[in-house]
C-alpha cells in the first residue's frame, strides 16, 4: 500500500464554514504548515493539506451536499500548557483546563473557530496506555 509522504492510514477530512479561517486556526493555533490549496472557481477552499507534526489534515469549504461537519481530535504535543495558551490565542475556546489525567496525559481540550473539539494532550510516562 503506498500512502503519499506525510499521510498516515487514517487522514482526518474536515468540511468547514470558513476554510480560510479554519487554515488559520490550524496554523496560527496548532503549529500547523499549509502544505497544499486547490481553490474552486469562486476562490474559496476546494482541498487545503496542512501538515501537524507527522501528520497531514485536509480541510473543504463546506456546501450543498457536503455541509459542516465538526469532529474530535486528539492532539499529542510537546508541552500542553503552552499548546494551550497558543490555540487560545488563535482564537480557540476552551473545553477544558489542562490537568493531569489519571492515564498518563497532560491534557486539555478547545475548540477551534469550526466547532471541533482538539484534545491537546502531553504523555507524561513513556508506556503503552493500560486497559
Amino acid at each position: 500500500m503506498y500512502l503519499p509522504t506525510g499521510f498516515n492510514t487514517v487522514t482526518p477530512y474536515f468540511f468547514v464554514k470558513d476554510a480560510e479561517q479554519f487554515v488559520a486556526f490550524l496554523v496560527n493555533g496548532l503549529g500547523g504548515t499549509e502544505v497544499q490549496r486547490s481553490v474552486r472557481p469562486d476562490g474559496r477552499i476546494a482541498n487545503v493539506q496542512v501538515r501537524i507534526g507527522t501528520s497531514t489534515v485536509m480541510a473543504s469549504e463546506a456546501d450543498g451536499r457536503y455541509g459542516p461537519m465538526p469532529t474530535a481530535c486528539y492532539l499529542y504535543v510537546e508541552d500542553a500548557d503552552k499548546a494551550m495558551e497558543k490555540a487560545l490565542a488563535a482564537g480557540g475556546s476552551l473545553e477544558m483546563a489542562v490537568a493531569d489525567m489519571p492515564y498518563g496525559d497532560r491534557q486539555g481540550g478547545i475548540k477551534d473557530p469550526e466547532n471541533n473539539i482538539w484534545w491537546i494532550s502531553q504523555r507524561l510516562v513513556q508506556v503503552p496506555y493500560s486497559s
